[in-house]
């Protein structure tokens, strides 16, 4: 159990119903991660001198690479420092009354201890995968590049799975801090509505950009300090060693270690989220009809600590690995296309996406230090839209993002051999900039009740569930069109753009193509600090409107929380619609990588895929059907663990009558045990079904080509197999995203007073939808496009045992 019965139970509270607002002090012993306890007991001055050593041993490293890096490790450093002030800034806010802090504490123990259960299962998976990725390693063939640079198995071996390990660890990382701020800053908001719905807004945002840069400046730092120390411990570049442009070739372990640990971290912390809010919602709202959140309801501390290990803890793990997987790619195509250009200093191409994400760090503080604290009357009709605060601190935001990556193309992308080169690239990212807004633009109008859509769903709501749920699912199939079209376009326009940016190889073909489609990547993912920034700002504000709701303040403050809470939904949409769109342009090009890795194992080009062979076609179907396959099991092990909540739920209000009346206290604690044990339980099938069925099909179908005298068939297979599951699984993520949270919005909107408002045969509709759409929109929907970054990364590392 994460928390005990008997302090839940016990303590000398007095009667409840004269103590609506005192909870069990539910507070265990504060949980830090095992590196934290081993730096917090070292002294102060000692630390301080091994902090100072570290930094110059990386800054020495970085300026034996290139001054780039070094310019990339002080962007990171200064990033840091900025979010250590934003941390202080919000942590010196007040907690409010007491039971505000009694809540949160409670919260705060939940979610502490089940990261410290999840995390514990990943590591313990994480070390078996590497053990078999040594194992693979040892025995597969080396490339021609490998060979004469003298790197052999073993040292390849060993590199791969240090990188895997490091990426799953600093992945790991990013999930604590994501968790971490949410779990402090949600009772200090909750504090700041009482006085004023501005500095409530302010607080949740910098809390989130804490969150944000540190996750966004660990993905950089990471790779940055990874490609220094390989670059300084295998001499690239001497004679006799290997070459620059192939030295990305040596990070795809880190990107694999990092998708690694995000899935699981979205699948695990998706279930416990989603099962602990059905839950909640179908006795304590539908059943009982009594308000979210509600104090008497036994599931609301679970539903509370989900918000932090599904939206935060999953989601910052998440960018992590997009980031990574991101930089990654766009390295090694750098590399590939400069190497085939012949282009005489190549670590401009190579090391632009490391300086793009550097610049991120600066542009998104920029945009989070814009949203400032004012005072207001504080009731809701006087109180300036939150979402239209937010989104001009994201204008801001791509406006300076154009500027910096024109000048980052200007700086590492200007060659002689095609002068005009850079601005081609420069107009790529614009594309991909353009992109991200758009994405953002289409998913708000979908899912934000201010639009025709979601008004819509909700006036459905008026006849009936069973309409509520047939106006949802269409709305989700409806929502995939416009998305599709701009990424379809994006990738033509950044295509073409660099192909006829006037690089060309050694018999005079254009080669910029797959770069352009990079750039554009990039530029994407541009803003993507202050993405995660928004997207943080959500579960803080719904952690605070549960902690407003239970602590039993004036009704003027719920309102403040709501609209918050209502935003953050909105924004928590948005940022899965630009993931997702991230997701499809990041594994658009981790396939032309693995195509490109293929070719230089096998010796001989290997630039597409027939379908029209019957096995390679095979190939597609198992890659859509996996996608549906994990879709069906993350949902219904989200539903699995929800039968349980609500049979927990009802028993309690059965056997303590006294519940409903403040009479007698609801056991919280055995509703956080039970979705935290059915959560980590549940998360394993899917999780495996992802990572064994590439390595499966793969090794299969090389056997059957092998006696069929097709050689390459294995890794054919893959690749059409990857290219159909990127393909369904953009759909589905966008459906289902899109669909759910249209449905919670659509449930928030009636709750403001129209269609009957809260207690309504209209808003019980309204709940059954929202019950339908929360596994879709945080549990199958977000784990999706992590499914698919990670099925390509692992077929990039896995590819030698395909041939």
């Amino acid at each position: 159990m994460l928390m005990g019965d008997d302090d839940l139970e016990g303590g000398n509270l007095g009667p409840y119903q004269d103590r609506l607002r005192t909870f069990p002090n539910m507070r265990g012993k504060a949980y830090n991660p095992l590196i934290f306890r081993i730096f917090m007991r070292i002294n102060v001055r000692v630390l301080f001198v091994i902090l100072l050593l570290a930094l110059g041993v990386v800054f020495y490293i970085g300026a034996s690479t290139s001054p780039v890096i070094v310019f990339v490790f002080s962007i990171c450093i200064i990033s840091f420092l900025l979010s250590m002030h934003l941390a202080k800034w919000v942590l010196a806010k007040d907690e409010g009354p007491p039971e505000m802090g009694q809540i949160s504490d409670a919260i705060r123990d939940g979610a502490e201890g089940f990261f410290r259960t999840q995390y514990g299962t990943i590591s313990k998976m994480a070390f078996l995968l590497a053990a078999v990725i040594l194992c693979i390693y040892l025995f597969r063939t080396t490339t021609p590049q490998q060979e004469s640079s003298g790197l052999g198995r073993v040292s390849t071996a060993c590199i791969t799975v240090a990188a895997f390990l490091l990426g799953a660890l600093c992945s790991g990382v990013a999930g604590y801090v994501g968790m971490w701020v949410s779990v402090r800053a949600n009772v200090r908001v909750s504090s700041a509505a009482r006085r004023s719905s501005r500095e409530a807004l302010q607080i949740a945002v910098r809390a989130g950009g804490f969150s944000a840069m540190i996750v966004v400046g660990m993905a950089v730092i990471g790779i940055a300090i990874l490609y220094s120390t390989f670059y300084v411990w295998l001499g690239v570049d001497t004679p006799g060693s290997m070459k620059v442009t192939d030295l990305p070739l040596l990070l795809v372990g880190y990107g694999f270690g990092a998708s690694f640990v995000a899935l699981f971290a979205q699948l695990g912390g998706g279930i416990y989220t989603k099962a602990a809010d059905v839950g909640a919602d179908l006795v304590g709202k539908v059943e009982q009809g009594i308000p979210e959140d509600d104090p008497r309801n036994p599931a609301v501390i679970a539903d509370l600590v989900g918000d932090n290990v599904g939206d935060c803890a999953a989601r910052g793990a998440d960018l992590f690995e997009s980031i990574a997987a991101e930089i990654i790619s766009a390295m090694i195509l750098g590399g590939t296309m400069a190497q085939r250009c012949k282009i005489e200093d190549p670590s401009g191409f190579i090391l632009f996406p490391l300086v793009v994400h550097s610049f991120d760090l600066v542009i998104s503080s920029v945009g989070i230090l814009s949203i400032r604290g004012t005072r207001d009357s504080g009731s809701k009709g006087s109180m300036e839209d939150p979402m239209a605060i937010l989104e001009r601190g994201y204008s801001i935001t791509v406006v300076l993002a154009v500027l910096t990556f024109g000048a980052s193309t200007r700086w590492l992308l200007y060659t002689e051999q095609a002068p005009s080169a850079w601005f081609h690239f420069a107009l790529c990212g614009l594309v991909g900039i353009i992109t991200a807004y758009i994405f953002v633009w289409i998913t708000k109008y979908y899912t934000d009740y201010k639009y025709e859509p979601v008004r819509t769903l909700a006036l459905a709501s008026s006849t009936g569930h069973g309409t509520n749920i047939i106006a949802g699912v269409s709305l989700g199939l409806e929502s995939t069109a416009l998305p599709v079209l701009v990424i379809s376009v994006a990738i033509v326009s950044a295509y073409w753009l660099g192909q006829t940016c006037g690089l060309v190889d050694e018999n005079g073909v254009p080669t910029g193509g797959l770069f352009g489609t990079a750039v554009a990547t990039m530029g994407m993912l541009s803003t993507a600090a202050y993405v995660l920034t928004m997207d943080m700002f959500g579960p803080i504000a719904d952690n605070a409107g549960g902690i407003v709701e239970m602590s039993q303040q004036p009704e003027s403050v719920r309102e403040i929380t709501d609209v918050l809470d209502a935003v953050g939904n909105t924004t928590k949409a948005t940022t899965k619609g630009f993931a997702i769109g991230s997701a499809a342009l990041a594994s658009f090009l981790l396939f032309s990588a693995y195509m490109d890795e293929v070719a230089t194992f096998a010796h001989e080009p290997f630039k597409q895929v027939d379908i029209a062979i019957p096995e390679v076609f095979v190939g597609g179907l198992l890659g859509s059907m996996l996608i549906f396959l994990f879709s069906a099991w993350a949902c219904s092990a989200v539903g699995r663990t929800a039968q349980e909540v609500v049979k927990e739920v009802r028993r309690q209000f059965i056997e303590r009558p006294g519940i409903m009346e403040y009479k007698e206290k609801p056991d919280y604690a055995r509703c956080v045990a039970i979705v935290a044990s059915a959560s980590l339980r549940e998360m394993i099938k899917p999780g495996a079904l992802a990572i064994v069925s590439p390595i499966a099909v793969g090794i299969v179908f090389r056997i059957f080509g092998y006696y069929t005298g097709q050689p390459l068939l294995g890794a054919k297979v893959v690749a059409s197999m990857l290219m159909f599951a990127t393909v369904s699984g953009i759909l589905m993520a966008l459906f289902l995203n899109t669909a759910g949270g249209a449905w919670d919005n659509a449930k928030k909107y009636i709750e403001t007073g129209v269609l009957g408002g809260k207690g309504s045969d209209c808003h019980k509709a309204a709940v059954t939808g929202d019950t339908v759409g929360d596994p879709f929109k945080d549990t199958a929907g977000p784990s999706l496009h992590v499914l698919i970054k990670m099925l390509a990364t692992i077929t990039l590392v896995m590819a030698p045992i395909f041939l």
